[in-house]
């Protein structure tokens, strides 16, 4: 097919405009006039907004900048050649029509505007500074920050026939060489994780509970159980007993059996410890959270002591930064940590408000998984059916609120 012409092209049917081109009229100005004519066009825009002309002295900075400009172009330009921009013909006033200009930041106070002493300062009436710039937020006070609600102590550990065995056994495994043990480098990242083994003033440490998220003095942290080889325990952050390992010269990080975590070997040594399950409610006075505190309940399970647990609940973002009431507990036996907790997670799923969050010290939105909107009623049917091996057979629906048995 042969091609088609330019002239052939050209008188074909326009069909979707493409050679309606019209030119924009000439300007009656020269192009050298056209940044003074945009000019114009915003002290106008300004005078529309503001009834007056732009101050060359107010304290707003755009205002000055316009203010000056104008100031100079309206003492040398010819209205008629911006006639069709001034739409309000401030430039046939001239300057002098111009409001009077209020004194300025740049002007020298006047004498009866300077005061004699400080009484006078603060004898103005109109000397007050808003709450908002003397208030400080998000900030806990010197007080508190020095008197924490919770310490990092040394105690008997009450459940330590439990992990008696295992301490024994990794001893023997240490002395037989099937255990290797190094010690910890000066600038090394320990990596705390359950189930871990160290040696810290000489005894074996065995971490048997890494806590969630909470924050101390600003910064995010974890706070674990601890159980020694002496049978006593302790609490602490995991900065704290990374800087008590660091600071041990006999510190020894104690590696875990097998090749790595893909290793069915790897968690060998860990023990499946029971606790307690935990129902907890908020006293957080944030509106959000106060107007369904009767309804909205914490359910979490721990090895060590319930109280324990709560105490840092102020620092805490699991526990919505705020103390918490215990509403009720119930003791597991030879069932895991864990499993249960999943199960309960699950089991409650349903009734998780998905619109819950808070904003923690730094700014940023944390959504707590642990909270749901139930009842202690609902939890304590769940854990007799998790004590039964029935909680399989029932289900939680959200709409009637009730435990129903599954069809």
């Amino acid at each position: 097919m042969p091609r088609l012409t330019l002239d052939e092209i050209l008188d074909e049917p326009d069909e979707f405009g493409l050679l309606d081109v019209r030119l924009k009229p000439r300007g009656t100005r020269p192009p050298e006039l056209e940044r003074d004519a945009g000019l114009v066009r915003e002290v106008n825009d300004f005078y529309d907004r503001h009834g007056r002309l732009p101050n060359e002295d107010a304290f707003d900075h755009d205002e000055m900048r316009l203010g000056t400009i104008w100031s100079g172009l309206a003492g040398r330009a010819d209205p008629d050649v911006f006639k069709d921009v001034d739409r309000n013909g401030l430039l046939a006033k001239g300057p002098a029509d111009a409001p009077p200009a209020s004194r300025g930041w740049r002007d020298d106070p006047l004498e009866d505007e300077i005061p004699d002493s400080l009484d006078d300062i603060f004898d103005e009436d109109d000397g007050d500074v808003s709450e908002a710039f003397t208030r400080i937020k998000n900030v806990t006070p010197v007080a508190e920050r020095h008197l924490p609600d919770h310490r990092a102590e040394f105690f008997p550990c009450p459940d330590f026939d439990v992990f008696q065995p295992a301490f024994e056994e990794l001893q023997a495994e240490l002395e037989a060489g099937m255990r290797e043990a190094t010690a910890v480098g000066s600038r090394e990242v320990i990596d705390v994780q359950e189930g871990g083994y160290f040696i810290r003033n000489g005894l074996l440490a065995y971490i048997a509970e890494k806590a969630e998220m909470t924050a101390r003095g600003g910064k995010r942290d974890l706070r674990l159980r601890v159980i020694f080889s002496n049978g006593t325990e302790s609490d602490p952050l995991i900065s704290s007993f990374r800087k008590a390992l660091a600071a041990d010269p006999t510190a020894r990080i104690i590696h875990r059996p097998g090749i790595g975590p893909l290793d069915p070997d790897w968690e060998a040594d860990q023990l499946d410890l029971t606790g307690t399950i935990y129902v907890a409610r908020s006293r957080s006075d944030e509106p959000a959270i106060a107007e369904v505190r009767d309804i909205l309940l914490k359910i979490g399970v721990t090895t060590q002591d319930v109280q324990r647990r709560v105490a840092d609940a102020r620092n805490d973002p699991t526990f919505l930064l705020a103390p918490v009431d215990i509403v009720a507990t119930y003791e597991l036996k030879n069932l895991s940590r864990r499993k249960v907790e999943n199960l309960l997670h699950r089991f409650f799923d349903a009734a998780r408000p998905r619109d819950l969050w808070i904003k923690d010290r730094f700014g940023k939105r944390i959504y707590p998984r642990e909270w749901f909107y139930v009842l202690p009623d609902h939890v304590s049917q769940a854990v007799a059916a998790i004590r039964n091996g029935t909680l399989h057979e029932l289900r939680y629906d959200v709409g009637s609120q009730k435990i129903l048995r599954r069809m």
